[in-house]
């Protein structure tokens, strides 16, 4: 595949013209539909047959091999080209192709019942492991249950290994109290631990994930023991136990979020952890990327030093936000948006979309009818792209997806086209 940035005066049928492919392929591929109106600056993804690129005017064979990561010589020699410079528009090349790095996919789901089961069913082939969201945890080691019977019977008929999800998470928050008394009350951690294996059998769960936030830094060694007293008590039974980790870019880094995530003990206890490397810009906070690119290297960089990478999922979000400007703290909160509905609110208002080369991702501005300034973040296939290059630069287990419900076929596409998924599920 190719990835086209929309110019002035494309059209569906002429990019079809240009590369070769169909415009009913262009549209599923990118979720589109013909009567859309392209932006300037779109990402479109240009499906092509498997190891194979067509020339387009103004490209070099160094540029090509750029694009597909392999060297000017391997692409000559596999084209019995002997003068690189001479190749030319509508010539078909042979791509060099390597073997897809095979990687562990997990995602998570707050949407229930029928329609989250069908959720489920689009996209259950990408994934290693599917999270419902959550089983939340009280104060008295008691789980509020979930009605997640059709979701795990769907993950189950597309191989996807049902992931419970344990949260110290209360009235829209994460509770510090909550994870206190868990981590400080023997007799509670002793019935949490009995209704999670109850749980999980019952419920037909095959991995746990452990997403306690805002732990009390005071807590640090006694949650780094909870998380061993489960994966002691959990292996036995050959679950999987596997924790969410804050994004640290340093061991010291302050703050109740981060100081008790202490990443070289859970490294080192748990199966794997899920590295939250997104919510930079948040829907109470400024407006920014959601997961720049700059500071997910950052973060990576710390982990990988103190982690096995073959232990670390890196989160990526399917989803972006819409801020009214001016951003005001505590103001307005800023609503999620699909990278479709993106897309599609840019051609709306006839917003051109920049991409933004320090962050990876893409943005634009508009003034909606009461005359109100907006600008959105979002992701696209070139952001996505951008992302799978740095799981393969660090040899990442995989990658966690938060969070299933907002449409974004370039995404999956792309995962495909980049990598092989593990499925532990025969």
């Amino acid at each position: 595949m190719q990835i086209h940035v929309v110019q002035k005066g494309d059209t569906l049928w002429q990019l079809s013209q240009k590369y070769g492919a169909s415009a009913d392929e262009i549209v599923a591929v990118n979720g589109i539909s013909e009567e859309n109106i392209l932006v300037i600056g779109q990402a479109i993804i240009i499906p092509a047959a498997a190891g194979s690129h067509k020339v387009i005017a103004g490209e070099s064979l160094w540029t090509i091999s750029q694009q597909y990561g392999v060297t000017l010589e391997e692409l000559a020699k596999t084209n019995h080209i002997q003068n690189p410079a001479l190749i030319y528009p509508g010539q078909t090349l042979v791509i060099p192709q390597a073997a897809k790095p095979i990687i562990e996919v997990n995602a998570y789901t707050n949407k229930f019942g029928p329609a989250g089961a069908k959720l489920v069913r689009e996209v259950g082939e990408y994934l290693t492991y599917l999270s419902p969201f959550c089983y939340r945890v009280l104060a008295d080691g008691t789980l509020v249950a979930l009605d997640d019977d059709l979701i795990i019977s769907a993950a189950m008929s597309k191989r996807a290994v049902p992931m419970m999800v344990i949260a110290n998470f209360d009235n829209e928050l994460f509770s510090p109290e909550i994870a206190h008394a868990v981590l400080t009350i023997p007799s509670v951690q002793d019935k949490l631990i009995a209704g999670i294996l109850y749980t999980m059998y019952q419920k037909g769960y095959l991995a746990l994930n452990v997403d306690f936030e805002y732990v009390p830094p005071a807590d640090r060694e006694l949650y780094n023991a909870f998380l061993q007293k489960l994966v002691d008590r959990l292996h036995p039974y050959n679950y999987l136990v596997s924790t969410c980790l804050a994004p640290k870019a340093r061991a010291d880094q302050p703050g109740t979020l981060y100081e008790a995530h202490d990443y070289p003990a859970q490294g080192r206890i748990v199966d794997f952890v899920v590295l939250m490397t997104f919510e930079w810009g948040w829907s109470g906070g400024p407006p920014l990327a959601v997961a720049p690119l700059n500071e997910v290297v950052k973060v990576l960089n710390y982990a990988t030093s103190v982690i096995p990478p073959d232990k670390i999922l890196m989160v990526m979000p399917l989803y972006g936000y819409d801020w009214t400007l001016p951003y005001v703290e505590g103001g307005q909160w800023a609503p999620s948006i699909s990278p479709i509905e993106a897309q599609e609110r840019a051609a709306e208002y006839g917003a051109d979309i920049y991409y933004d080369e320090e962050s990876q991702s893409p943005y634009y501005r508009y003034y909606d009818e009461e005359k109100r300034e907006h600008i959105v973040w979002f992701e696209d296939a070139r952001s996505v792209q951008a992302k799978f290059n740095i799981v393969k630069a660090y040899k990442l287990r995989g990658i966690s997806y938060w969070v299933l419900g907002l449409p974004f076929p370039q995404n999956w596409y792309l995962l495909d086209q980049n990598f092989t998924i593990k499925k532990l599920i025969k």
